[in-house]
């Protein structure tokens, strides 16, 4: 949010993209819910060929790849003063940009609210006199002659100066500026400051037009458009800006201008944004508004993660999230230690963030011309791939991307208050064991080749290693379908209660000393899973604090709070019913829940005042959900303060029974049926000791039985015994029904297709090289995870492309490709 400081294609169901890198992707072997194919393939007699590839972004989009520049709003806010985008002051940052940074990439110059100072005699914004005196395209031609290009500020709506002059819009005859607004008139924008558009009226288009018209007339280059809701703080629909963005989108566009959208943009809208906008603002502002003191906060920053979470799948190329300025040019008035500034800048390069600082780059400083410099960082983040999640740990979380040369850039990061050694396993983020060259992006210098993974020594707190990690030839990596590399042409769409997750149960076991009676038995039909506040799953998004040591019966004796209207804490979870437990008081207000993106209710922690607080209360719940995965988010509406305290999760039962008494040292053989095919149980353990399949358990149809002897051993009192299933890789999978299909290109010598089997799934063909080299057969009666349903090895090193084509069947599901260099 640029907030005014004076009055005034992909991915998604998107997957019709492919990956067009020469990756250097490595798989494995097996084939069809019978066989696996090895060897080199033989292709078919006759058959339809491959459908060829798709692009990753369409011809003429102009995201290709995050944008790099410099934008005013930070130093504005730093200062408490517009004089930042005075006319001089905008050429000398324009002119330290060509001398410091532009060899390295930034060549865009973004001036911020505040520029203009009225209208002209069609309605249109006009430069301001004060802040421009030889006129703005004085300024233009400046930063053009620079090499640069160069951005202006809107929002939407229509100033109420404006709708009252009714105005004759630019280049359409009978349209005046009164006939624009919708009626009865509505407020456009967080603020206030503009009416809301009547987009039924065909005026309204023509004077979006005008604007972009004029604008290709003056020569710019990029549109930050502001205040964009369902976001903003504002995700009710109560003010909504989606017409407005999707009329200055066209406008824009077929003028080549870039459209960046901010803020805090409602990710339940995602493909919106991503259909009309080249980026958009993922948060609130990261300045932390403290006046002449510092630009930025730590907090400001390290909030950044949980929305990080939250957005990585929707972006990438074709549309860039963007975390706002990356304010780490000048230690002393970023406000971040010089170990915080690197880990910000690494944060942005991750996540494939638009690359702009806010600094004054006439004052960068040594380590700020280092941070903003280094070509290996740079290249992370003009690749285009945003890192996922590897670990939830939300202290010392671990993020990685597969790099369309096969290599993986992975980022080791301690948001803890002290030092921590930090280790990254290769199998988590893909990567096969084997001799993976690993070199320290920052400090420009190869570690070494380590074999199973790496360990960070001691990171500082609220520090980083920045590792580049590329594996030898005949290493495998597995591909998950939500990589940006894996293409799709269809109507595909990743999970929706289609996934199969790995999960685990515990079978309570009572063991009775003699004469000891078995408790009573319990509900068998569902569990219920609780996440305290502090659970890594839970991502908070504003000024969220963490309270211990309450002493007011507070579960495990935490919560987290926020006093700020507008800040949110949201959760995706798998199961069947979601309980928000909380304190009740006099103090707390309501919040207003989404689940699954649709509104869901309110949720009052609120009590009369002179009412005794009240720990652990449900205050909102939602039960009879399908089987899958889903979010909700909550959002402070009002009160003096937010809490929570912990989520319960229901899910379903996967053991009947769930809990067993048997007597201590006479146990008899015990059935338990389970809610998974059995094929999926991958094992049973107590404590960390396995039990010893065929031996201490064994499968009989759709049941385990323990053994007698078994059971006859435990010791008198309680144990229980965790039940392990497989899911789906990375607990996600891709579902199409009609014609569909899903590719990978690769470097290596061989690739396997790995994917579900199920009751509602039919025959695949699979292409090799163009080549229909077999058709799969993927029925089966239940639903089976992470089957290798087809391998080749042996291919000639280099560049090969497999295509997965739906030929019968209600639907096609894919999960992962794993392919050998």
């Amino acid at each position: 949010m640029s907030r005014p400081l004076s009055p005034p294609r992909r991915r998604a169901a998107a997957l019709a993209l492919t990956g067009l890198a020469a990756l250097g992707l490595v798989v494995g072997a097996v084939a069809p819910a019978s066989a696996a194919t090895t060897g080199k393939p033989t292709p078919a007699p006759t058959g339809p060929a491959a459908p060829d590839p798709i692009p990753r972004v369409a011809e003429g989009d102009l995201a290709t790849a995050p944008y790099m520049g410099w934008s005013s709003y930070s130093l504005q806010v730093y200062t408490g003063e517009n004089h930042i985008i005075d006319a001089d002051q905008i050429i000398a940052q324009s002119d330290a940009m060509h001398d410091k940074l532009q060899q390295f990439g930034y060549n865009r110059i973004n001036i911020d609210a505040a520029w203009n100072d009225g209208f002209d005699a069609h309605g249109r914004p006009t430069p301001s006199a004060e802040h421009y005196p030889d006129g703005l395209q004085t300024v233009i031609d400046h930063v053009h002659a620079n090499g640069q290009e160069i951005g202006l500020y809107f929002i939407p709506g229509v100033g109420p100066e404006v709708y009252e002059a009714a105005l004759p819009v630019w280049n359409a005859p009978g349209c005046t500026t009164h006939d624009i607004a919708k009626q009865p008139l509505t407020k456009a924008d967080y603020w206030g400051i503009g009416y809301a558009l009547d987009f039924e009226n065909p005026c309204t288009t023509a004077y979006i037009e005008s604007m972009a018209a004029m604008l290709e007339d003056w020569g710019v280059d990029f549109v930050k458009f502001d205040s964009v809701t369902p976001g903003s703080g504002i995700s009710d629909l109560s003010i909504d800006a989606r017409a407005d963005v999707a009329a200055w989108s066209k406008a824009l566009h077929s003028r080549g201008i870039w459209f960046e959208l901010s803020w805090a943009l409602d990710p339940a809208y995602a493909d919106y944004w991503r259909e009309h906008a080249d980026g958009w603002r993922v948060d609130w502002d990261v300045e932390c508004y403290c006046e002449n003191d510092a630009m930025v906060s730590w907090q400001t920053i390290s909030r950044t993660f949980g929305k990080a979470e939250e957005w990585w799948r929707h972006t990438g190329p074709g549309g860039f999230a963007d975390f706002d300025s990356l304010n780490v040019g000048n230690g002393r008035m970023d406000g971040l230690t010089a170990d915080e500034r690197r880990t910000a800048a690494t944060l942005w390069a991750m996540q494939a963030a638009q690359f702009f600082t806010g600094d004054d780059l006439t004052r960068l400083d040594k380590l700020g011309i280092e941070l903003l410099t280094n070509k290996e960082v740079i290249a992370i983040d003009q690749a285009g791939i945003p890192a996922h999640p590897v670990s939830s740990d939300t202290k010392r979380p671990v993020w990685a991307s597969l790099q369309d040369d096969g290599s993986y850039a992975v980022a080791l990061y301690n948001l803890g208050t002290s030092a921590a050694d930090i280790t990254v396993d290769w199998t988590s983020i893909g990567l096969a064991d084997g001799k993976n060259k690993v070199r320290d992006v920052w400090a420009r210098k190869d570690i070494g080749t380590h074999t199973t993974g790496y360990t960070a020594d001691a990171v500082p707190p609220h520090g980083v290693r920045l590792l580049r990690v590329t594996p030898p030839r005949g290493v495998e990596s597995t591909v998950n379908g939500d990589a940006i590399q894996v293409g799709y042409s269809g109507d595909w769409h990743r999970s929706g209660g289609d996934e199969v997750a790995a999960t685990s149960q515990d079978l309570a076991v009572s063991v009775l000393a003699p004469g000891e009676e078995a408790p009573a038995a319990g509900d068998t039909s569902h569990r219920i899973v609780t996440l305290n506040d502090t659970s890594p799953e839970i991502a908070y998004s504003g000024s969220w604090n963490h309270s211990t040591g309450r002493g007011v019966g507070d579960h495990e004796n935490d919560v987290h709070w926020t006093e700020k209207v507008g800040d949110s804490v949201s959760l995706t979870f798998r199961g069947t019913g979601i309980r928000y437990i909380t304190e009740k008081d006099e103090s707390q207000g309501r919040a207003t829940v989404t689940l699954d993106g649709e509104a869901a209710g309110t949720a009052d922690a609120s009590l009369p005042a002179g009412t005794a607080r009240q720990a652990q209360q449900v205050v909102w719940s939602a039960t009879g959900l399908d089987d899958g995965e889903h979010t909700v988010t909550l959002t402070m509406q009002d009160g003096r303060f937010m809490l929570l305290d912990r989520f319960d999760i229901e899910q379903v039962n996967l053991l009947d029974p769930n809990a067993i008494a048997v007597p201590q040292g006479a146990a008899e053989a015990t059935r338990i049926a389970l809610g998974r095919d059995a094929g999926e149980l991958t094992g049973i353990a107590n404590g960390t000791t396995a039990l010893k399949a065929g031996v201490d358990w064994t499968i009989d149809g759709g049941d385990v039985v323990l053994s007698a002897a078994y059971l006859s051993s435990l010791k008198a009192g309680q144990t229980a015994l965790r039940f392990s299933f497989r899911g789906d890789v990375a607990d996600d999978v891709q579902t199409a029904s009609g014609e569909a299909w899903t590719d990978l290109t690769f470097t290596g010598t061989g690739v396997t297709w790995i994917a579900p089997t199920a009751p509602d799934q039919g025959e695949v063909r699979v292409f090799i090289d163009g080549k229909l080299v077999k058709t799969v057969d993927t029925h089966a009666d239940t639903r089976r995870t992470q089957q290798e349903l087809y391998a080749v090895s042996g291919l000639k090193r280099g560049e090969h492309r497999i295509v997965v084509q739906k030929a019968t069947g209600d639907v096609i599901r894919s999960d992962a490709f794993r392919f050998t260099r």
